[in-house]
Parts: structure tokens; C-alpha cells; sequence
């Protein structure tokens, strides 16, 4: 049986687009061009940029406040 997990990694990009923007997001390592320090960015299942953030945990800690799943990218 796969889990869950494993099943939205072997999403296509429309699949995964289409699963709603209120329940799944993502976060991407970013650099920040003020101060060319990294930041997380967090992103609806369309690729739309929610927040950036300084940490990870406080990009999955957003992500879990307001209702969504977080799915890594790698």
C-alpha cells in the first residue's frame, strides 16, 4: 500500500495543481536580494507565493496554522 505521501510525489504538475489551493502548500529555499540571505518561500498548489519566511519551521508552522498540508519538494 502506498501512503500518502508517496501517492502526492507521483502527482503530475496539473494533478497536483488541481487539488486545491486552500489545503495543500509547499515551501522553496529562496535567497532574499535585500540582504542575499536565504528565506523560505511558501506556495498554493499553483505555484502562486504566499509568504517568505526566515526559517523552515516557522514556513511549516504557517502552512499547519492556517489549515493546509505541507508537501516538500525535492
Amino acid at each position: 500500500m502506498i501512503n500518502k505521501n508517496e501517492q502526492l510525489r507521483r502527482l503530475s504538475g496539473d494533478d497536483f495543481a488541481s487539488l486545491g489551493l486552500q489545503h495543500v502548500a509547499y515551501v522553496r529555499p529562496i535567497t532574499i536580494q535585500a540582504d542575499g540571505g536565504q528565506g523560505y518561500a511558501i506556495h498554493a498548489a499553483d505555484g502562486t507565493q504566499l509568504a517568505v519566511l526566515d526559517e523552515l519551521l516557522l514556513a511549516h508552522a504557517a502552512i499547519l496554522e492556517n489549515d493546509m498540508r505541507p508537501v516538500s519538494l525535492h
